[in-house]
């Protein structure tokens, strides 16, 4: 069997492990009388010695290390299978790879990008360098001026104007509401004092001093106008709950409280009359009706009303 472990080269051989030559080469014909002539003719050459001018000459070069240098570098060694501490052969690779690669690194990374309003802000800064300003005469500046000044004043007026306008219209608003305000109150004011006026105007028109009583008995309200005659007002409340009432008549009269109490008591049909003493009047009273006279005026309360004699005591001394 062939040892695996010897390598032969140009007819040397070398240790696959180790890489060392084993004996000496074995030479050829040629190769032995090449090498005899060289060395017969380094032998054969006289040369004067060099060492006294060893300083100004160059050390004589050495013809054996070049050519063991050549013959060392175009030997081809072969690689055997079981020489581990080499190296591992590079495969080469496609070009279309290499190209592909060398395509990715030179594509640059992304950079930042300016922003969009940057962007435009530059531009329009570019586009104002890139535009000559004319410089203006100075009669055109002052017209602008002039302008710029009277359309200010133009604007300030018309924002006074507004302010006017708008300050009179929330006094109209004003006003408004109080006068609505003072026509309820008056309203109100004349709606309360309707019959004291109608009393007032139906006694001047009937010739006497004709008043209306402050007080009448609660459930009790005016029904209908005042009437009144020549020397006579009637005035008439009605029961907000049933038919019944009572009437107020004042009578301009010559009377004095005996002819009262004697009237009143012909009109009683023999009931009871009651006398009362009340603010210096004298009241004359039955079954809900009374009579008094005071100031020449004679006033008679009657009807269905039953009123009592506080009641009628309280209506006396209120007209």
């Amino acid at each position: 069997m062939k040892n695996e472990k010897i390598v032969t080269i140009n007819g040397q051989k070398f240790d696959g492990v180790s890489g060392l030559p084993i004996g000496k080469p074995a030479l050829n014909g040629p190769a032995i009388a090449h090498t005899i002539a060289n060395a017969s003719d380094i032998h054969s050459i006289t040369q004067k010695s060099k060492t006294l001018y060893r300083s100004a000459t160059q050390k004589p070069a050495s013809h054996t290390a070049p050519m063991l240098r050549k013959v060392g570098r175009s030997m081809d060694i072969a690689r055997n299978k079981n020489v581990a501490h080499f190296a591992p052969l590079k495969i080469a690779q496609p070009e279309t790879q290499i190209a592909s690669r060398l395509a990715t690194k030179q594509q640059p990374d992304i950079g930042p990008s300016r922003h969009p309003l940057a962007a435009k802000v530059d531009n329009m800064r570019m586009v104002q360098q890139q535009k000559p300003v004319a410089a203006k005469p100075s009669k055109i500046i002052k017209e602008e001026a002039i302008a710029e000044a009277f359309n200010k004043l133009a604007e300030h007026q018309t924002i006074e104007n507004k302010k006017t306008k708008h300050r009179s219209k929330q006094l109209n608003t004003f006003l408004l509401i109080v006068s609505v305000v003072l026509l309820v109150a008056i309203g109100y004011f004349i709606y309360l004092n309707i019959p004291i006026l109608s009393v007032r105007v139906a006694g001047a028109q009937a010739g006497i001093s004709a008043t209306f009583p402050e007080y009448h008995p609660d459930g009790f309200s005016l029904n209908g106008p005042v009437s009144y005659s020549d020397g006579e007002v009637t005035i008439s409340f009605k029961s907000n709950s049933n038919n019944s009432k009572f009437v107020i008549k004042q009578i301009r009269s010559s009377w004095d409280s005996s002819a009262v109490k004697n009237q009143v008591s012909k009109d009683s049909n023999g009931a009871v009359v009651n006398t009362t003493t009340e603010r210096g009047l004298t009241l004359y009273t039955y079954d809900g009706n009374a009579a008094w006279v005071n100031g020449g005026i004679l006033y008679s309360i009657s009807g269905d009303a039953h009123l009592s004699v506080d009641q009628i005591r309280r209506i006396a001394t209120s007209l």
